[in-house]
């Protein structure tokens, strides 16, 4: 399977932000840390719509975006791993995600980018 030219990430607005000020962004999923977790989770785009109802369905008030990521930018190893032998491939970035790396935002909502 070739490996796609943009990663992305849904993550909170919030969240952003704040790794905007700090200069890396270092959260893994929903609730949790890379710290906790290991590895920051993204998707590609076929991907995203499912991740996105998946980790934010159960809260139509959250304020998400999706950054969309050059791997090409990107410091720390980028794996494609699946959960279980044999099955779907996720991309996970093994170390924090340098702001730069970030290509675009966008807000999130049904219809976003992969829908």
């Amino acid at each position: 399977m070739p490996k796609p030219s943009r990663i992305l990430h849904v993550t909170e607005r919030s969240l952003w932000e704040a790794a905007r000020e700090r200069g890396t962004y270092e959260v893994s999923t929903r609730g949790r840390t890379l710290r906790e977790e290991g590895f920051i989770h993204f998707s590609t785009r076929a991907q995203l719509p499912r991740v996105a109802a998946f980790l934010y369905g159960d809260d139509a008030r959250a304020d998400l975006v999706v950054l969309e990521v050059d791997p090409e930018l990107l410091d720390a190893p980028l794996r494609y791993e699946s959960v279980e032998p044999g099955g779907e491939e996720f991309p996970h970035l093994y170390g924090p995600l340098p702001v730069g790396a970030v290509v675009r935002v966008t807000p999130w909502t049904a219809g976003s980018p992969g829908d």
